[in-house]
């Protein structure tokens, strides 16, 4: 792939984000949660552009030449590479959330199940488990940690303003779910982003157990 970089962004500091979403997206492929090519990643490179995994790349193979980069609109910049179908859903947060640095997206079995069963819900409400503080801003397990569990659609600027009208209602969000889907989350770094989505992995797919066992 032809990648022709802005002026404003360095080719190292490009080269450094591209290697890092390759990096944990090797690492989640292992785990079986990007199955089927699917799953999307991306890292903010400034203030108006990210680097984001180009659509359809097997997410267990990837290299710089999968990387694109993306202005904050989701416009490919510089390629003729395509980047994800969902990629306004990653601008959005950079947009919204400004310090926030990275988005995962991901479709393990526990997320898309979960999905599922708690989208005539709406909302996945996890409370009173102590791994709810590895999100960043929990502090106690006592306190209600809200998963939204928004409708698919394949148009997206319909999920981008269900997005916008939970954060336009001042709902803390820190992560989404989409019906049959996967999840989505995000942090101020890598590290955070992947404590953030284990941390979830680990309470849907306790949430699913006590359904299953109080049956």
């Amino acid at each position: 792939m032809s990648q022709i970089l802005p002026a404003t962004i360095p080719a190292e500091l490009f080269a450094e984000r591209a290697d890092a979403i390759a990096v944990a997206a090797g690492e989640l492929a292992a785990a079986g949660w990007t199955p089927a090519t699917s799953s999307n990643f991306s890292m903010r490179l400034d203030g108006e552009h990210a680097a984001i995994t180009i659509s359809g790349r097997d997410k267990g193979k990837l290299s710089r030449d999968d990387i694109m980069v993306i202005d904050m609109h989701g416009k490919a910049v510089g390629t003729s590479a395509r980047p994800s179908a969902e990629t306004e859903l990653h601008t959005q947060i950079y947009r919204r959330m400004p310090e926030m640095n990275v988005v995962l997206h991901t479709h393990s079995r526990t997320q898309s199940v979960a999905s599922r069963l708690f989208a005539r819900e709406g909302v996945v409400k996890l409370e009173g488990w102590e791994l709810q503080k590895a999100i960043a801003g929990q502090t106690t397990h006592d306190a209600e940690l809200a998963i939204p569990v928004f409708p698919n659609t394949q148009h997206m600027p319909e999920l981008v303003a269900q997005v916008d009208a939970w954060l336009d209602a001042g709902k803390p969000l820190h992560a989404y779910l989409i019906n049959g889907h996967g999840i989505y989350t995000w942090g101020r770094d890598m590290a955070e982003t992947r404590r953030h989505l284990e941390a979830l992995e680990f309470l849907l797919g306790c949430e699913l157990d006590l359904r299953r066992l109080s049956a």
